[in-house]
């Protein structure tokens, strides 16, 4: 398989994702139906791993796995958010993004996966290396902790935290102003730093495998072996980043004191490395 992989002398590389083929309005890209296979995997692993705790028989390893991850994600959403019915609620949309981000940039670095092409397109392509898909879940994530926010604070609330009256006090109205910014370039970030990592990988992996050749057999599963390693470190950076800001978005910023202790806990439980 891996000496397929490298067969193409002249790699195929397009920052954004290919069509294949489309019904009606409707264009399929190759991020689309490896997405789509992602999806699949992803609910067909949760049922399993469901239909298994359920059961009285003897769990599998890989149940056994992401009970262990289950348990653990949740007490961490617990200690970041700091309102165990808030993170509560906000767990099932950050574990699943988790899973979607994870189980689809893993599917991207299988061998073969590149050597398979329609009109010299690759059939196959990571979601998380679609801008698309990427800039949509940091909206989704934008929006969810508004949502919270506006339930915490009120509506009037939460504008205020943005919108101040700068004669009255310039330098909250100031604040408020760069939080407000922040809002939208954690977004931009968010989207990029997923979407620069997936892409980065597959040029990668596709560009070792056409300057090894025929040793591809032998040197790209290291490649491999790391690039699954990035792809659990931006799925959990993601699934992070996602309860910090619900946690950011709730806070209520009257005690400084509360801010400092709040900060230091983040960027504790923020210091997982970022590639």
């Amino acid at each position: 398989m891996f000496h397929i992989f490298a067969a193409s002398e002249e790699p195929h590389i397009s920052l954004k994702a290919e069509e294949i083929f489309s019904l009606g309005p409707v264009v399929i890209t190759n991020a689309v139906i490896l997405g789509a296979i992602g999806f699949i995997v992803t609910i067909a692993l949760l049922f399993f791993v469901a239909s298994e705790l359920r059961s009285e028989r003897r769990k599998s390893g890989l149940t056994k796995l992401t009970q262990w991850a289950f348990e653990g994600f949740y007490s961490q959403a617990i200690e970041i958010i700091g309102d165990k019915v808030l993170a509560r609620k906000i767990f099932p949309l950050a574990i699943s993004m988790f899973f979607v981000v994870l189980i689809g940039y893993w599917l991207s670095v299988l061998p073969g996966v590149g050597s398979i092409t329609y009109n010299g397109i690759p059939v196959f392509r990571a979601l998380p290396a679609d801008l698309n898909f990427t800039f949509a879940l940091a909206i989704i994530t934008l929006v969810t902790t508004q949502i919270y926010a506006v339930q915490k604070h009120g509506a009037f609330g939460n504008i205020g935290r943005y919108f101040k009256n700068p004669l009255k006090d310039p330098i909250s109205a100031f604040e408020g102003l760069l939080e407000f910014i922040g809002e939208f370039s954690r977004t931009i970030a968010l989207s990029f730093r997923l979407f620069g990592n997936a892409f980065a990988g597959e040029v990668l992996l596709l560009l070792i495998a056409v300057l090894t050749s025929y040793a591809a057999a032998v040197i790209l599963p290291f490649f491999i072996l790391f690039e699954l390693f990035i792809g659990f470190i931006q799925a959990y950076v993601f699934f992070v980043l996602t309860l910090i800001f619900t946690s950011l978005a709730i806070a209520v910023h009257g005690d400084h004191s509360d801010d400092h202790s709040s900060s230091e806990k983040h960027s504790k439980t923020a210091g997982a490395p970022v590639s």
